[in-house]
């Protein structure tokens, strides 16, 4: 069988690029070797920042219909649950995670995009979540996630209609934070993963964990977590070097990461 997801990692930066011509779409085997690798990365203290990709054609093409297409309602909700699994470890890794896309970004394609912090497009991408004209929704955490980037009326409009988003609107409601020429797209979101990893690497975890988990709890909650992440944040090495780098030199010098250990 051929690999269909590699991954290598230089100066802290994990590229995790999918390979399952012409278009990516999830099989069984792409989803297992995704989530193999994302665990790996998840247990690497040298990974410091990942950037998901693709190909020049489709970052990915949602589910392998032909796989799904004579699967009973036990059969689905087991793969289902697979694969909205792997996207939650993807959401869950420690570090900021970037995804770089070209082409098209489809249903479970598109779910995937979602699960990163940051999402950088080539200038004719195109995202859609299009199950509902295939008279079922997205299962892996595509209604979620989108709903809580660009609000309940946005959410509703396209996962409604399954209508494609080209990159110039998914930018203007908040999808994504960088358009860029096709070619430019991975050393764009690589450039932005090595400003990321050589950043504060606990700091930078902890903001990403209080800000998933404040999202949807009361604010008291959230105060006492920003409270023991900030506690917790000066028993690090990082916090020390950030603090006497600010008085030695001022602030935005101090030199964090891979390149300070």
């Amino acid at each position: 069988m051929p690999q269909l997801v590699h991954s290598e990692t230089i100066d802290g930066v994990a590229t995790v690029r999918l390979d399952r011509p012409p278009f990516n779409a999830f099989d069984t085997e792409l989803r297992v070797e995704l989530g193999d690798v994302v665990r790996s990365l998840a247990d690497n203290a040298t990974v410091r920042a990942v950037v998901l990709t693709g190909g020049p054609k489709a970052f990915a093409a949602g589910a392998d219909l032909k796989q799904l297409a004579e699967m009973d309602y036990e059969q689905i909700s087991v793969w289902n649950q697979a694969l909205q699994r792997v996207f939650n470890d993807v959401a869950a890794l420690p570090m900021p995670v970037i995804a770089a896309v070209n082409g098209v970004a489809l249903g479970g394609g598109m779910e995937l995009a979602l699960a990163a912090d940051f999402r950088v497009l080539a200038e004719d991408a195109i995202l859609a979540l299009p199950e509902v004209q295939l008279g079922i929704v997205p299962g892996a955490g595509g209604m979620q996630r989108l709903r809580r980037l660009v609000g309940i009326g946005k959410a509703k409009d396209i996962l409604m209609s399954g209508r494609r988003l080209e990159a110039e609107e998914a930018h203007a409601i908040g999808l994504a934070g960088h358009v860029v020429p096709a070619s430019a797209v991975l050393t764009h979101a690589q450039r932005l993963a090595a400003e990321y990893a050589a950043g504060p690497r606990f700091a930078l975890q902890a903001i990403k964990e209080a800000v998933e988990l404040g999202a949807d709890s009361p604010l008291a909650t959230g105060l006492a977590m920003d409270k023991n992440m900030l506690a917790g944040l000066f028993a690090t090495r990082d916090r020390r070097v950030g603090i006497e780098s600010f008085f030695a030199q001022g602030l935005g010098k101090a030199r964090f990461g891979l390149a300070a250990e």
